[in-house]
């Protein structure tokens, strides 16, 4: 496609993006916005980014309230009560358009998607101490509503040596979804991203590939408003499968418990805030059975957050976000079936991203992305378009994005993926002649928020 025809395309569909937007007064999960009577931009900059106030209220299972309750007091041998007067429900609707570069085989380019998705969630308190995030989302592609992100949480707090020690369990779905900065796969950048386009071969096991195929429960802690800590088991889930499982069809099955770990230190000093930590997991898992040879995985990951404030620029707001990841793996069981060349595997993935927030109208991200890992022709096979004609699975790029809130619960995004590596090289990487900025893509997005 000719650069004169990706403007037209982005220009058609901003147009038409500002001619639909309508305003209204909520954002991000308004459900929390109706519970606080605080606007969502108290705790969000771009969604889903939290500010300080947004950390803290995730740490306390989403429970301060608001609002009017229903209260009966407690005692010995009586349950006591506190309970919404209401119903913390909330919607999100996503239409979208997408093009890449060059057309996949056998397809059209330049896709409309209305909606590309849209979702249901309950989102709030219901009780002093317990609140929740579960989402439902459907899904174009698969014409179905599917269960998404989940974190119920129970929280409380203390004194630990002089020093507020805020705890609490977190049972949910998705490894790092529990987590409260915007660094870790669950949460980081892109915020947004169509579902049409080719993805890379390779990605690490806590980088999404367990996402609402798991169960955890945990529990966590920040201790002085400085100090986190998390602990979180997953079991295999399956949603969709036999109950009890039998592991049939699914490429992750757990066996035992796979550990979910994660530290970090957050320090304010005058305008700045910085975090840095660390966090990680180690599976054991048996392709397609529940007995038999595991593939063994440990993933251990660096991150940090850095915001700035800018007092003479009317308060806007810097942010960087980064992440690092070292997999680890003994592919004992995909080697003994021939779907791997050797057992032990490496595999490195990074992300960098800076935003600046002009207030919170507008908001401009640039973001960098790199995977590389061991060379493995069986495990990253040559297919048109998905696979490696080298086996190796290297890829490398970039994204921009530019978001416009009109209101604060209506954004208006254009966004550009370009790609220097895609499975290994940026031309012919797939043996069939495609290149990987023929993977390039641009994406434009009207997402309503209510």
């Amino acid at each position: 496609m000719s650069s004169n025809r990706w403007i037209c395309w982005a220009a058609a569909i901003l147009c038409g993006a500002a001619l639909v937007a309508k305003p209204e007064n909520a954002f991000a999960v308004p459900s929390y916005a109706r519970q606080t009577g605080l606007p969502c931009s108290s705790c969000h900059t771009t969604l889903p980014e939290l500010t300080p106030l947004g950390r803290l209220f995730k740490l306390n299972g989403y429970t301060f309230i608001g609002v009017a309750e229903i209260t009966e007091k407690g005692g010995p041998t009586k349950a006591g009560l506190n309970l919404d007067t209401w119903l913390p429900l909330s919607a999100f609707f996503q239409t979208s358009f997408t093009a890449t570069g060059k057309p996949q085989p056998g397809s059209q380019n330049g896709s409309f998607e209305f909606p590309q998705s849209a979702s249901l969630f309950l989102a709030g308190a219901f009780s002093t101490h317990a609140g929740s995030f579960i989402q439902l989302t459907y899904n174009t592609q698969a014409n179905h509503f599917g269960w998404d992100n989940t974190d119920l949480r129970y929280a409380n707090r203390t004194k630990l040596r002089g020093k507020e020690l805020i705890y609490g369990l977190t049972f949910n779905n998705n490894p790092t979804v529990e987590d409260v900065w915007n660094d870790t796969p669950a949460w980081g950048f892109p915020w947004v991203a169509p579902d049409s386009t080719p993805r890379p071969a390779a990605a690490s096991v806590i980088d999404g590939r367990l996402a609402q195929d798991v169960v955890g429960l945990g529990g966590y802690a920040l201790w002085d408003g400085h100090l986190y800590g998390d602990v979180t088991m997953y079991r295999t889930e399956h949603l969709g499968g036999l109950q009890p499982t039998n592991g049939s069809g699914f490429a992750f099955n757990i066996r035992g418990v796979a550990p979910y770990w994660r530290v970090a230190w957050q320090q304010t000093r005058g305008n700045n805030y910085f975090e840095v930590g660390t966090y990680g997991m180690r599976l054991n898992s048996t392709p397609g059975n529940i007995v038999g040879l595991k593939d063994r995985y440990t993933d251990v990951a660096a991150d940090l957050q850095y915001e700035r404030i800018l007092p003479t620029l009317g308060n806007d707001l810097f942010v960087v976000h980064s992440t690092y990841i070292h997999e680890s793996s003994d592919l004992n069981n995909t080697f003994n079936a021939g779907a791997a060349a050797f057992v032990p595997h490496k595999l490195n993935t990074f992300r960098v991203d800076g935003v600046y927030h002009f207030g919170n109208k507008y908001a401009a991200t640039l973001g960098g992305f790199s995977t590389t890992g061991t060379t493995d022709n069986l495990l990253f096979a040559p297919a048109a378009v998905s696979g490696s004609a080298s086996g190796d699975p290297k890829s490398s790029g970039y994204t921009v994005n530019g978001s416009y809130w009109p209101v604060q619960n209506i954004q208006v995004a254009l966004q550009y993926t370009g790609y220097f590596k895609y499975n290994g090289a940026g031309t012919n990487y797939d043996g069939a002649g495609r290149n990987a900025s023929n993977n390039n893509s641009i994406y434009a997005l009207v997402w309503f928020i209510f």
